[in-house]
């Protein structure tokens, strides 16, 4: 048990580190208060884990310790719902409704489809 809770934490931390570094580099670039950052790293974690599962679907390929530490260790702190609620509430709070249905929106959509594509993906490889 402690050994796979150690396998998650690393994923975890590594995620977490990359979330922020990312999304950072991102915003920076932009001149909008519309949180293109997080955006885009939600809709890269949907892909990431969308085509993990879709590796271990085809069985076998990674043992249980990996993938903890890939999808619920890694990409649980890669992707950031709690930070993409945070930021929907602050639009909300700030009464800029476009960016907020826009940012929602695109988050549900994006983030749906890239967890399908990249489950596609691994089905025709």
């Amino acid at each position: 048990m402690y050994r796979t809770l150690l396998f998650i934490g690393c994923g975890s931390f590594l995620g977490g580190i990359s979330r922020y570094l990312l999304s950072r580099v991102i915003q920076n670039g932009t001149v909008t208060s519309f949180p293109l950052g997080t955006l885009i790293v939600n809709v890269l974690g949907c892909l990431a884990i969308g085509l993990l599962y879709g590796i271990f679907d085809h069985g076998g390929l990674l043992n249980s310790n990996l993938r903890l530490f890939l999808t619920v260790g890694f990409c649980g702190g890669f992707t950031t719902f709690s930070t993409f609620m945070n930021e929907d509430f602050l639009l909300l709070q700030d009464q800029n409704f476009f960016y907020f249905l826009l940012y929602t929106v695109l988050s549900l959509v994006l983030g749906l489809t890239a967890t399908y594509l990249g489950h596609l993906a691994i089905k025709i490889l």
